[in-house]
């Protein structure tokens, strides 16, 4: 496919009014989505996982101590959902559940060396895909392409969402 003239507006070089559908912007985000979970979805693959465990193995290595009630705030999915997919992760030796220190029912969750070093390689995959996208525009292209999927996000969860991607990623701390 050749490359898409993005200088020009939905129409004759004219900007996209609010009442136009943009039908080109959603067409991309369908195929920039399959490309960026590609390479992460063959390299789970290799271990029997899909993309509901890269989105726990990510969130978890991210967050050391993460609660799962809190994960499952994040990732907006059922107990159900989440405990066949953590099962397997905890099984298999990718996290680790540790009871809470105060309410013992409560459940935390951390990566596992191995955990950690598969979420690395998954990041990895996804990272130079951005890199090789974002090296082929204009230095201000990484802010607006922010601030573009900051805006996709509903505005009631954007603090949430701030909060939780704007901070370092943490060390494990032995429990």
């Amino acid at each position: 496919m050749a490359d898409i003239n993005f200088s020009q507006g939905a129409k004759q070089g004219q900007p996209a009014t609010s009442t136009e559908i943009p039908i080109d912007l959603i067409e991309l985000l369908f195929f920039a989505y399959r490309d960026f979970t590609a390479d992460p979805d063959a390299a789970l693959a290799e271990f029997g996982f899909g993309r509901a465990h890269h989105r726990v193995l990510h969130f978890v290595s991210r967050n050391p101590g993460l609660r799962v009630t809190d994960l499952l705030a994040i990732l907006k999915i059922t107990k159900q959902s989440l405990a066949r997919v953590l099962k397997q992760l905890v099984e298999e030796g990718y996290i680790l559940q540790e009871p809470g220190p105060q309410d013992r029912r409560e459940r935390l969750l951390f990566a596992t060396a191995e955990g950690e070093q598969l979420a690395a390689r998954l990041t990895d995959l996804q990272a130079r895909r951005i890199r090789r996208a974002l090296g082929d525009m204009p230095p201000e292209s990484h802010d607006i392409a922010r601030q573009f999927l900051y805006h996709m996000i509903d505005p009631d969860q954007r603090g949430d969402v701030a909060r939780l991607i704007d901070r370092p990623a943490q060390t494990r701390v032995s429990p």
